[in-house]
């Protein structure tokens, strides 16, 4: 699988972009603030249906206009499905593959696979549990459309409870026929998606493992755990459990929306004592492993999102990185990079099929 071609049309800070990409590497310089990530997120949003940087879509309308339209030409088994995804201010989103809108968007997630590795990522170690919890999600929705349905059920059953739960507080009565008709659907749902979760990271932890080591050639041990409220008892039980909690914080305090993962390297935890090189190093591990499992489960590589990763590593890290991300085995590659003689230094080394685009004034210049 890989893309052909990419057009962009309002989107962001392009009026109008058309990019022909090659199946090897596909590499963007140019300045701060030019619009090479923003090539990458319209990649990500033919995938994923949603930005990577702003799920808002009315803020990925170019200033002053009043709609966006992305398109991409797809190869998948030596067929050609051509997308469209557009968003109009006061109108809705809507996705076409070979001109036929879904009726259910997500029906189109997990079609064309990406993984983008991005400095944001640094969220995943800095930021609170929701965070991790939506990365492992992310991976999941694209593999498993049962995921997606019991996520989104379970999530709609969790805002409906914790409304009852408000509503009962502020009027000083309590309803436990409400409250468990709302634990039915948290508990069956909610059960399948912690299997899943705890199925995935088993698999996940020793091919993270595996890619850290090769970034580092060894001395550094890693580990990833993860931490469920539905390790120590099924949810009904924590539910009734935490029934006088809930009734008085006004909030359900126990589900797998409360799951978390610990990420430590020798030890330690990454967040308080790992440097900026390592927090760097295990963030690519762990999207490299992220694209390694769902290549094995997808059985064709997804799209590689590679955006402006040099920054914090020593070039031993780079060249290690570069070397294993430009063989055969990761597919199709984006890159960008502010620092256009390393890039073409980078890109001289490269035996794959590889192009060199030039963003400035949002103008995307094909240099190879």
């Amino acid at each position: 699988m890989h893309l052909e071609r990419l057009q962009l049309h309002n989107f962001k800070n392009y009026s109008l972009a058309e990019i022909e990409i090659c199946e090897g590497i596909n590499a963007f310089v140019g300045k701060n603030g030019s619009g090479k990530t923003n090539i990458l997120d319209a990649v990500h949003y033919l995938s994923m249906c949603k930005s990577y940087l702003n799920t808002i879509d009315r803020q990925n309308v170019k200033f002053q206009e009043s709609f966006f339209s992305i398109f991409g030409d797809w190869i998948q088994d030596a067929k050609l499905y051509s997308e469209q995804c557009s968003f109009k201010i006061g109108g809705k989103k809507t996705i076409k593959l070979n001109k036929k809108e879904y009726d259910r968007i997500s029906d189109h997630v997990g079609k064309f696979p990406v993984v983008f590795i991005s400095p944001y990522d640094n969220d995943l170690i800095s930021e609170g549990s929701e965070m991790r919890r939506k990365w492992i999600d992310g991976i999941l929705v694209q593999l498993d459309k049962h995921y997606l349905d019991d996520l989104i059920k379970y999530y709609r059953a969790l805002e409906h409870r914790n409304a009852l739960l408000k509503n009962m507080y502020e009027h000083r009565l309590f309803d436990r026929d409400a409250i468990e008709m709302w634990n039915i659907p948290l508990v069956e749902t909610g059960q399948k998606i912690f299997e899943k979760r705890t199925s995935f990271i088993n698999e996940f932890i020793p091919v993270f493992n595996d890619f850290y080591q090769q970034l580092v050639d060894g001395g550094e041990s890693t580990e990833i755990s993860y931490k469920s409220q539905l390790q120590e008892q099924n949810l009904l039980e924590a539910l009734k459990s935490s029934e006088k909690k809930d009734t008085y914080t006004q909030y359900t305090n126990v589900g797998i929306h409360k799951d978390d993962l610990i990420f430590t390297i020798t030890n330690y935890p990454v967040k308080k004592f790992g440097s900026q090189g390592q927090q760097k190093t295990f963030l690519i591990a762990l999207r490299l492993a992220q694209f390694d499992w769902m290549k094995k489960q997808k059985g064709f590589a997804p799209i590689l999102l590679l955006d402006d990763i040099f920054d914090k590593l020593d070039q031993t890290r780079v060249e290690r990185l570069i070397s294993l991300v430009t063989n055969k085995y990761f597919g199709q590659v984006f890159i960008t990079d502010t620092d256009e003689p390393r890039m073409r230094n980078l890109m001289n080394q490269i035996k794959a099929e590889k192009k060199l685009f030039k963003v400035e004034d949002s103008e995307v210049v094909d240099l190879v």
